[in-house]
Formats: C-alpha cells, sequence, structure tokens
C-alpha cells in the first residue's frame, strides 16, 4: 500500500499496518534486549555469559556458562505510552493499548567441550488501539486496531574450539502473527493500487468493484472518491496470536574470543529470515464488508550483525559494550499484502512503500557484583530511527531512539536465581510532515526465574 498522507484523519488508519512493525520494539522491530541480564545492561549481550538468553543474542556465549543445566523461564511487559493528533491542531487522542506480554523459556546443558539447548523467545511484539469515536477511526465507528508478534522456537549449539575461542549457531523456527483493523477512503486506496504498478484501468475497475470509484475525479479522468471510506479488518482478538500466520526458520552463528584474563570479544550473526507469507483463513478478512482472505507478502525479519567485548575491570565490576547494525532496508523498502473476496477469481494486491534506513544501535553496560548474592547492572541502549519521517505513523511511532536501562540480580541459593530489568525510553515528540505531533515513551520490564542442576 502506498500512502502520501496528505489526505486527513483515515490515513492515520491506512497504514496502521506497517507503520505497527516500528514502535514498541524500540530499536525498529527488534527489542532493546533480550533477557534481563542483557537488557540490564543497555542489551548488550555478545560476549559474556547472560544466561540461555544467549541463544537469543550470541548462541556462543552459551559455552562461557558453568558445566551443568540450567533452565530460565521469563515474562517481559512492554508499556508503550502513544498520543497523537489526527491532523496538526486537532485534540491529541491516547492509544488504549498499553501493555504487551513477552514470554521467553529457555534450557541448556554445558560440558568442557559443548552446549546445547532449546529455548522459545519473543522476538518482538507491538500494537495500539484507538477507539471508533476518536478522529483516528477515520469516522467509522470502529476501533483502529493493530499488532504484530513475532516469536521463536531456538536450537542453539555452541563448541569450545580452543580454550580461548568458541562458536555457536542455532537453527531456529519462526512465526508471526498480525491483526489489523484500518479504514482508507478512494483517494488512499488508488495510491495503493498504483503501488503495486497497476494501470490504470486495473486500478478504476478495482475501485468500480468496491463502490470506491469517482467518475470525473483528477481533472475529468475518473478516480478514488474520497469520501467513500471502507475498512479492512483482519483480527482473532487474541493477546498471543494473530489473525495473519506465516512460519518459516532463521539461522544464526556467533563466536568469542579470550583476548585477555579479562578481556572477551564477541560477534554474531543473525540471518534474515525465511518466513511464508501471513495468511487468514479464507474467510478470516473483510474489506468494505466483503468476506475473503488477507495476504501479508514477504514479510521478514533482517539480518542483524553484532560485534562487541566485555571486560572485567575488577573483580567486581564488569563494562560490556556491543554495536549492532540492523539491514532493515534490505526487509522495509516496501510492504506488500493481497485481499482475495470471496468468490473472486484473483486477488487485489496492495504496496506500501517503507524506505527503512540500516539502523545502528550502541549498547553499553555495566554489571556491579554487591555481595555475594546481589548483583547490580545499568546501561545504555542508543539507536536512531529507521522510519523515514514521512512514514511515521501515530499508531505505532519509531520514535524512541534513547533507553535507559537497569538491572538487579539476586542468587536465591546455589540452585536458583532471579533476575529483574526495567527500561525508560523518555518521551519523544515529532511533528509528521502532513499529519500532526506524535509522542511516544516507554516503559519496559523483564523478570526472569533460573534454576541450576
Amino acid at each position: 500500500m502506498s500512502l502520501s498522507f496528505r489526505a486527513n484523519a483515515v490515513a492515520l488508519a491506512t497504514i496502521a499496518l506497517v507503520a505497527s512493525q516500528a514502535a514498541h520494539a524500540t530499536n525498529g522491530m527488534n527489542m532493546e534486549g533480550y533477557g534481563p541480564i542483557a537488557t540490564g545492561m543497555g542489551g548488550a549481550a555478545t560476549a559474556y555469559d547472560n544466561g540461555t538468553a544467549g541463544m537469543a543474542n550470541n548462541p556462543a556465549t552459551l559455552q562461557l556458562a558453568p558445566n551443568g543445566h540450567r533452565v530460565d523461564g521469563a515474562i517481559g511487559i512492554l508499556q508503550p505510552n502513544i498520543t497523537a493528533q489526527a491532523m496538526a491542531g486537532a485534540p491529541a487522542q491516547a492509544s488504549t493499548a498499553t501493555s504487551f506480554v513477552m514470554p521467553a523459556i529457555g534450557w541448556t546443558s554445558t560440558n568442557d567441550q559443548m552446549t546445547w539447548g532449546v529455548g522459545m523467545f519473543a522476538q518482538g511484539g507491538m500494537g495500539a488501539e484507538y477507539p471508533g469515536s476518536t478522529p483516528l477511526s477515520a469516522m467509522t465507528a470502529g476501533a483502529v486496531r493493530s499488532e504484530l508478534g513475532v516469536g521463536r522456537v531456538i536450537f542453539p549449539v555452541a563448541y569450545r574450539v580452543t580454550p580461548k575461542l568458541t562458536i555457536g549457531g542455532s537453527l531456529d523456527y519462526v512465526w508471526a502473527g498480525l491483526d489489523m483493523k484500518m479504514a482508507a477512503n478512494g483517494t488512499q486506496v488508488e495510491e495503493m493500487l498504483y503501488a503495486t504498478g497497476a494501470s490504470k484501468a486495473q486500478v478504476d475497475q478495482v475501485l468500480i468493484n468496491f463502490g470506491m470509484y469517482a467518475a470525473g475525479a483528477n481533472g475529468g479522468n475518473g478516480g478514488g472518491d474520497a469520501n467513500v471510506i471502507a475498512r479492512l479488518e483482519f483480527s482473532d482478538n487474541s493477546t498471543f496470536t494473530g489473525a495473519a500466520k506465516g512460519t518459516g526458520l532463521g539461522t544464526k552463528v556467533g563466536a568469542t574470543f579470550q583476548a585477555s584474563d579479562t578481556l572477551t570479544l564477541g560477534v554474531s550473526y543473525h540471518g534474515k529470515t525465511k518466513l511464508s507469507d501471513m495468511e487468514t483463513s479464507a474467510t478470516g478478512a473483510t474489506f468494505g464488508g466483503a468476506p475473503g482472505k488477507i495476504t501479508v507478502v514477504d514479510f521478514q525479519w533482517p539480518a542483524i550483525t553484532s560485534v562487541g567485548a566485555a571486560w572485567i575491570a575488577n573483580p567486581k565490576l564488569t563494562l560490556a559494550m556491543d554495536v549492532k547494525r540492523i539491514a532493515w532496508s534490505d526487509v522495509m523498502s516496501s510492504f506488500n499484502m493481497q485481499f482475495l473476496m470471496s468468490g473472486a477469481p484473483q486477488p487485489v494486491s496492495f504496496a506500501m512503500p517503507q524506505n527503512w534506513k540500516d539502523q545502528t544501535v550502541t549498547m553499553l553496560g555495566a554489571s556491579y557484583q554487591l555481595n555475594e548474592q546481589t548483583t547490580l547492572r545499568g546501561g545504555l541502549n542508543l539507536a536512531s530511527n529507521p522510519v523515514p519521517e514521512m512514514m511515521t505513523h501515530p499508531l505505532f511511532p519509531a520514535t524512541v531512539k534513547s533507553h535507559y536501562t537497569f538491572g538487579v540480580g539476586h542468587q536465591i541459593d546455589k540452585s536458583s536465581s532471579i533476575d529483574l530489568s526495567a527500561t525508560i525510553a523518555p518521551q519523544v515528540s515529532i511533528t509528521s510532515r502532513y499529519l500532526g505531533v506524535i509522542t511516544h515513551s516507554q516503559t519496559n520490564f523483564q523478570l526472569m526465574y533460573s534454576y541450576r542442576y
């Protein structure tokens, strides 16, 4: 789908699908950290033992753990606070979607030579919702809603090549789910259709079929009727699944090197996923009131490259730093989907150019062992916004840049421990090129219980 944003409040709902991929994961769609140990240290996780979350960060770090078995169970809560104007000068509207749950669990077995295991981690979760009574619903009296969730079941292996060098990799089963309720007028639908390369005759026929054609518009040539609004909806209203679903595979590789007694270096590469198209059931979506099937075409998670270091400054203090490069431009240059109306011979295709930029994230962290049982953590997570300003959307603005992270770990006994992290992303305001002011702040929490045997 392609939007110019120049129309009016209807545009706010029209591009919610793509914009939703940019908001609450905080580094574009990516979480600022995986596991409370790493998140408490700004997300840095490439060069030290950070528990079973290493399989979601750098699988080679799993071999840095003590010999034995480890089970981690964690829960993350994302709490975005978003307000938006339907247009410049309009009252600010608050999103009613203020909490997203991100579960994780991992198990590993480590000996002197090898670590292997299995885990499930939420890769990202995001969404927002505005009531139908607000202008953001384009006056269609229906809520505007979007929720995207991506998760992985991970099968990692790490191997100690030499006393100083470890390598690791994983094969990941990846799934994605999406709910969407949005609205568009005829002019906007026309733009979405043209973005696919369709001819004028093809575009006009689609507009006629959906009752959105205005004869004599656009200088007498005909086109989309800006006064006619249709809704595209697919939603199962579940916290953990989406009406449109896709599955596939992902891979990771990594290594750590003990450069000295106090300095460890790390590197990891997460390959671009190979996900199937996300699809609803044959009648799992509606457009303009007509039932049918929605297909989100070739949505993928990007390749991510990380390099980092961990330095034991003294027996109680460890400092860590990672630099991560996320290749958004390869997967978010455009967002495409199709609607196949029940009984129709062919689907209607839409394209939404996004032109996301690649993103560099700098992660700085420290951990301090307060005593034999308790460790304190803190860090910074610094990133730019990968979404061009004109693509920023009030439902899911990707405006958060700086994150301040805090954490604590406590050893209950020799087998059990708990870890907690908190992330604060201060409010950022942006004035959209064609819309009003959007504000976004966020507070995230992760809590983990670990058992070793």
